[in-house]
């Protein structure tokens, strides 16, 4: 999978993919990602990418210019199956999302600041927006990281365990059940006996129960009507 990044603050991405799974996923060639600086592509001399809005009003708003040119030159290598657009009022990241984003061979992530991005970006080129939750960031960068973080890990043979990731929370609409590892006594608590008692079907029957418990508990919207 290729990722190309398009931000106005591009040190922000050098340490969440320069470590652990991303930093892997890079190595074994399953993750082909490239960070481009929006004011490399800006014919202003001061290399501003934001202008006021019409209307008046707080805040700056992100340019046509500088980002058409900057997703028209990376359109000019290769198609893309997306183009995100990483904003508040976006469709919420879930697991379904990353499950169809891991499919992807070329994705475009542009990343929000100040008061958002001329909405003729969003019109003519924007395939789909995304938010990590009701709450709002300084910029897209984080949120950018976290997508990819959570749609890369997906792609077959990023993980050493590929089944790893089939278990996770969400995946079956659940969360995750308890887990144990030794000792198998810690200040008086105790690990269930079932996980020690070496039978899978009683194991799995265990997990999908405690699973289904959790989420009752915890997230019972998951679990509609």
């Amino acid at each position: 999978m290729r990722i190309d990044i398009i931000t106005v603050l591009p040190e922000l991405l050098q340490s969440p993919f320069a470590a652990s799974i991303m930093k892997r996923a890079q190595t074994k060639g399953h993750l082909e990602l490239h960070v481009h600086n929006l004011r490399d592509f800006s014919d202003d001399k001061h290399r501003n990418v934001d202008d006021y809005q019409y209307g008046g009003g707080a805040g700056m708003v992100m340019s046509v210019g500088p980002i058409s040119k900057a997703i028209e030159y990376l359109l000019a290598a290769r198609s893309y199956d997306e183009i995100i657009y990483m904003t508040p009022d976006g469709a919420i990241l879930d697991q379904n999302s990353c499950n169809q984003l891991s499919l992807a061979q070329n994705i475009i992530i542009l990343c929000g600041h100040y008061k958002g991005v001329d909405q003729r970006i969003r019109d003519l080129y924007i395939t789909k927006e995304i938010s990590i939750g009701s709450y709002v960031l300084s910029g897209g960068e984080l949120a950018a990281a976290i997508v990819i973080d959570a749609v890369v890990r997906l792609i077959p043979g990023v993980l050493n365990d590929e089944t790893s990731a089939l278990t996770d929370s969400f995946q079956d609409g659940l969360l995750a059940p308890p887990v144990y590892t030794r000792p198998p006594e810690f200040k008086g608590l105790k690990v269930p006996e079932v996980l020690l008692g070496g039978n899978p079907k009683e194991v799995e029957a265990w997990r999908e129960e405690q699973a289904l418990l959790r989420t009752k508990e915890r997230r019972p919207d998951l679990l509609g009507d």
